[in-house]
């Protein structure tokens, strides 16, 4: 695979279910499921946002919940973002029967995941009697 074809499977434009053949549709759906499970997660993300800031007052400062619930919000944005990109580069690469595109999100999603639970560490820390 040349340079060229590697770039046509990671940046898909215009109608890019027209192109190549249709995959086996076992891989289809295995790659909705996958989005669907990110989409999930991204779900996770906003309802624990909403319980600390809702369900949490005494735990901490307004300043440190708040700012929790906003990274949480901001990492369930992401993931959504992120599900649609991946499912659809996926979709593109097994139209071209290419090899499936890497990313280097997934270690900024962890970065994150692991700030929001330092955080959380403190969040509970301090809501200690």
């Amino acid at each position: 695979m040349s340079l060229q074809d590697n770039n046509q499977s990671t940046r898909p434009k215009g109608k890019w279910w027209l192109v190549g053949k249709t995959p086996d549709y076992r891989f289809t759906l295995a790659n909705e499921r996958t989005f669907l499970a990110w989409i999930r997660t991204a779900l996770a993300l906003m309802a624990g946002a909403v319980g600390i800031e809702q369900f949490a007052p005494q735990l901490s400062s307004a300043e440190l919940r708040i700012g929790i619930s906003t990274l949480l919000l901001v990492a369930a944005s992401a993931m959504g973002f992120m599900a649609w990109r991946r499912w659809r580069r996926n979709e593109y690469a097994m139209r071209l029967e290419s090899n499936l595109p890497y990313t280097r999100a997934l270690v900024i999603l962890a970065t994150l995941m692991v700030l929001l639970a330092i955080l959380l560490g403190v969040l509970l820390w301090q809501g200690r009697p």
